[in-house]
């Protein structure tokens, strides 16, 4: 029986996302759980796993796909793939309920009754467990298709666009194997296969825009790969050596090798898919593969410096490339842009001496470390610091929704994280509640998640108030721009020595500017440099974070 593979449930601001990366192809065996395939929305990855043991049959939505929530993306063959344990199961049942009703009908006492049953029980299981034996060792390989589908997307997002596929048609798969990663505005979805067996079609290629329940290729549950037969001349061997060394052979295309993604990060540093060894299935490139050879020093010099030999160029003649926006690049372009011409942003300053934070943590960031075994940072003084300004301020935790205000009575503030994927915001919960360890903990968590491509959506909904941090790179003063619908975002900067004038008297103190923007729809100049000014109090004096004042 074939079973849909689906885009999972997005939440409500997302209307749709793409296929990011297909880990299995059709004709792989998978296993339950399975991580299939990556679907990418705005902002986080979705993984689709398989729902049961069996073979991918079919890709209905290829990488780069637009899909929607609930689109079938695949289709997965449920089982070993040869459908036949079920037919000698019934068989033998059927045969058993016969023998067991003609003996017992042909005696009248209980004692013939009892004999013709256990006897009918016991030939019965015989038979049908070499029944189905035989038949599913014979015909492995000949299963049920199963779908494999984009999973459920939210009620904003209305397609996707299928990114990678992680295998190809004829790879073997085992459940919840990642088959391909489906890409969304600021998400990549992984779908999985739905159980153990062969990606046999791939009915959607990379770069495809694919809704919700779009089927994007086929399972067949329990079939036996055919990867070997993809590549053309090669003979097939028993351990598939020679199939794999045909597929990294310069022969194969850059699209077999390499998803849009991993082609588009190729392009960004002049390389091609033969520079970089891949070590994903089948001899494929990877994301990592990339990354890993442009640190180790094998990023090439751009085309114009390999020209140095030959005549310089006619005047006029500029080298340049020209690489497709990510879609979440795409979404952080347009909500930028929303938000300045939406909203009456206005920023306001101060600066805050940081040497009594600084001072705390030198004398109890080792002790700290070893107790809460995370860092002690700046982030947690700065995320108490603002949810007590909220507390006193509660305009600046509110949002305009029409002709009303909202205002929120918990805090859940947003938290700038930069990720290989571009910007993302992802929400602490419940801040107030939350220890100084508990904040530094939870940012690492997001961080981590947000580098690897995990962040999911309920990590990125919400948020009351965002902080961003362009200190870590260096940035002395910003605006930062709002993230609505909040009505206000702190920008934290460089840390930097700077002579200040203390009691008459200059000293040398490690100074640190503050950036409040806010929607002045909303929140007045009195209350902005009030929240500022509180800010800047209680990182200059801590105890007030503990005494509550």
């Amino acid at each position: 029986m074939a079973i849909d593979i689906k885009v999972p449930q997005l939440p409500e601001s997302v209307a749709d996302a793409t296929v990011a990366t297909w880990h299995v192809k059709p004709g792989d065996k998978v296993s339950r759980d399975q991580n299939l395939v990556d679907i990418e929305t705005d902002k986080v990855v979705l993984e689709v796993v398989a729902p049961e043991d069996g073979v991918i049959g079919e890709i209905i939505a290829e990488e780069g796909a637009t899909v929607g929530a609930d689109e079938v993306i695949g289709k997965l063959e449920k089982g070993d793939g040869n459908g036949s344990s079920d037919d000698s199961d019934d068989k033998s049942d059927k045969k058993s309920d016969d023998k067991s009703d003609k003996k017992s009908d042909d005696k009248s006492d209980k004692k013939s009754d009892e004999k013709s049953d256990k006897k009918s029980d016991k030939k019965s299981d015989d038979k049908s467990d070499k029944k189905s034996d035989g038949k599913s060792d014979k015909k492995a390989g000949s299963g049920e298709k199963l779908e494999v589908k984009v999973p459920q997307l939210p009620e904003s997002v209305a397609d996707a666009t299928i990114s990678t596929w992680h295998v190809k048609a004829g790879d073997k798969v085992t459940r919840d194997q990642n088959l391909v990663d489906i890409e969304t505005d600021k998400v990549v979805l992984e779908v999985v296969a739905p159980a153990d067996g062969v990606l046999a079609e791939i009915k959607q290629d990379e770069g495809a825009t694919v809704g919700a329940d779009d089927v994007i290729g086929i399972v067949e549950a329990g079939g036996e790969g055919a990867a070997d037969d993809d590549v053309g001349g090669s003979s097939t061997t028993e351990n598939g050596d020679s199939g794999e060394e045909s597929e990294s052979s310069d022969d194969a295309s850059d699209k077999e090798v390499a998803g849009p993604a991993v082609r588009r990060l190729l392009a960004e540093n002049n390389l091609k898919v033969s520079d970089v060894k891949g070590t994903g299935k089948g001899g494929r490139v990877t994301k990592e593969d990339v990354e890993k050879h442009v640190k180790d020093g094998g990023k090439k010099e751009a085309p114009a410096a390999a020209k140095s030999e030959s005549s310089a160029p006619a005047a006029g003649d500029r080298d340049q490339k020209r690489v497709p926006m990510t879609r979440l690049r795409k979404t952080i372009a347009k909500r930028l842009l929303e938000a300045k011409n939406a909203t009456a942003m206005l920023t306001t300053f101060n600066e805050v001496n940081m040497k009594p934070i600084m001072d705390l943590r030198k004398k109890y960031k080792d002790e700290f470390e070893k107790r809460h075994d995370t860092r002690l940072g700046f982030m947690g003084f700065y995320v108490k610091a603002v949810t007590e300004a909220l507390k006193r301020f509660p305009e600046v935790n509110a949002s305009i929704d029409g002709d009303d205000i909202v205002y929120h009575n918990y805090f859940d503030i947003s938290i700038a994280v930069s990720t290989p994927r571009g910007l993302v915001t992802p929400v602490l919960r419940d801040a107030d509640k939350m220890s100084i360890a508990d904040i530094e903990n939870g940012i690492r968590d997001l961080a981590l998640k947000g580098r690897d491509g995990k962040l999911t959506m309920d990590d990125m909904q919400g948020g009351n108030f965002t902080i961003t941090n362009g200190g870590v790179f260096g940035s002395l003063l910003s605006t930062p721009i709002l993230n609505p619908p909040q009505s206000a975002i702190l920008g934290m900067h460089k840390i930097q020595d700077r002579p200040m004038a203390v009691d008459g008297k200059v000293e040398i103190l490690p100074m640190m500017y503050l950036a409040l923007s806010y929607d002045h729809r909303i929140v007045d100049g009195k209350e902005s440099v009030g929240f500022l000014v509180t800010i800047k109090e209680l990182l200059e004096d801590p105890q007030r974070l503990l005494l509550d004042i």
